[in-house]
């Protein structure tokens, strides 16, 4: 009998043993699961952020080629004066003319307008304001470039 007493207590031992081990896991399963989620939250957030800044650099971008279109444009009739016909100079200035208005006008419109709503993120994004005020002067400039050309 003093041996299955023996046994038993053994087994108690063994099973409270178990169980501290079995409860010190199921912590650390639980504290695993928590930082899993912090880690999944915090890289959305940062997703998020790049998808803001990406939309900036896409703005940039445009704004660019919209300036470069409008110097190319004005350049053309200063570098192709005299070199070929005065029509073909003033449908090329033209063209590029109107296609820098183009990229001012898509370039706020592409940043107003990026499709499906992003998760919301840590990093600002351009004010709208900001954005319609400086692509207006910028079409305006566009615009009185073109009248520019053709009142020679």
């Amino acid at each position: 009998m003093v041996r299955s007493a023996g046994m038993n207590e053994k087994q108690q031992r063994a099973s409270a043993s178990a169980g501290r081990e079995l409860a010190q896991s199921a912590g650390a399963i639980e504290h695993s699961a928590r930082e899993q989620a912090d880690s999944a939250d915090r890289r959305t957030v940062l997703a998020a952020d790049r998808t803001v800044l990406a939309g900036e650099r896409t703005y940039a971008a445009w704004v660019r080629t919209g300036l470069a279109a409008l110097a190319s444009g004005i350049g053309a009739r200063a570098l192709l004066d005299g070199l070929v016909p005065r029509w073909l100079i003033d449908a090329a200035g033209s063209l590029l003319i109107l296609f820098s208005a183009f990229c001012f006008v898509a370039a706020v419109w592409r940043a107003l307008m990026p499709g499906a709503p992003p998760p919301p993120a840590d990093t600002r994004r351009l004010p709208e304001a900001l954005l319609i005020a400086v692509n207006g002067f910028l079409v305006l400039v566009s615009l009185a470039a073109l009248v520019g050309i053709w009142s020679r």
